[in-house]
């Protein structure tokens, strides 16, 4: 198992796309684990902090795309005229790992 933190974004600070944009937007962050996998884990992701304009709707789809023994993307996504100012994801992959037993025959 691994695990992490990731700020996605900070767009209030600079007038970003998702703070300032409007209609479909979408950001990848790309996570590297420390230790690869043997193959592709089940990856799990939440919101760990999120802030929103209080007047617009709030429309929020986060899911990870191309997950591999090496790594996965974050993917999030907004639309319509939400203003989302940052947003920090959580993220855990649990699969198998090397270790000592494992044997690597040619």
């Amino acid at each position: 198992m691994q695990q992490g933190s990731e700020l996605l974004f900070s767009d209030f600070e600079n007038d970003g796309p998702m703070w300032a944009g409007d209609g479909p937007r979408e950001t990848r962050h790309r996570i590297e684990f420390a230790t690869p996998f043997l193959a592709p884990p089940a990856v799990m992701l939440s919101l760990s902090m999120w802030d929103m304009d209080k007047g617009t709707n709030s429309r929020v789809d986060i899911s990870s795309d191309t997950v591999t023994g090496a790594g996965f993307w974050i993917v999030f996504r907004t639309w319509g005229d939400s203003r989302i100012a940052r947003v920090r994801a959580d993220w855990t992959a649990i699969g198998s790992l090397p270790d000592e037993e494992t044997w690597d025959v040619p």
